[in-house]
């Protein structure tokens, strides 16, 4: 079964719950949901029936934005969001204080513009219509 779509719809959705974080001023949460963002964009551009950038491996395997990418996918920005993947939600990533209050509002809103531009790639070069 083809779920390229399905992976690319939860990674739009996951974007616009990072820009609503945004502006809400959740600045953890924004980190957390631009970085599911780009992994599940990854995931539906390296999925069987994919196009230009997939399949490569397996689409469900890790959390990561950056599974093995290749040398067109934005790897660096992936990189980038996932350093939010856990030190956003466990307060033991950090010195001292809950997790949540470690985040900025320039953090989040660089990591929602990197996962939009992954988001964005990956719709326009991993997908067949």
């Amino acid at each position: 079964m083809n779920r390229v779509r399905d992976w690319l719809e939860q990674a739009r959705a996951d974007l616009a719950h990072a820009e609503k974080s945004l502006q809400m001023g959740d600045h953890a949460w924004a980190c957390f949901a631009a970085q599911q963002a780009a992994a599940m964009a990854a995931k539906a551009a390296h999925a069987p029936g994919a196009g230009r950038l997939g399949p490569f491996g397996d689409p469900t395997a890790g959390h990561s934005a950056a599974p093995g990418a290749p040398r067109r996918r934005p790897a660096g920005k992936a990189k980038v969001l996932d350093k939010h993947y856990i030190p956003t939600r466990y307060p033991n990533a950090h010195p001292v204080g809950p997790a949540y209050s470690a985040y900025t509002e320039d953090e989040a809103g660089q990591a929602v513009a990197l996962a939009r531009e992954v988001v964005e790639f990956c719709e326009r070069e991993g997908l067949v219509d």
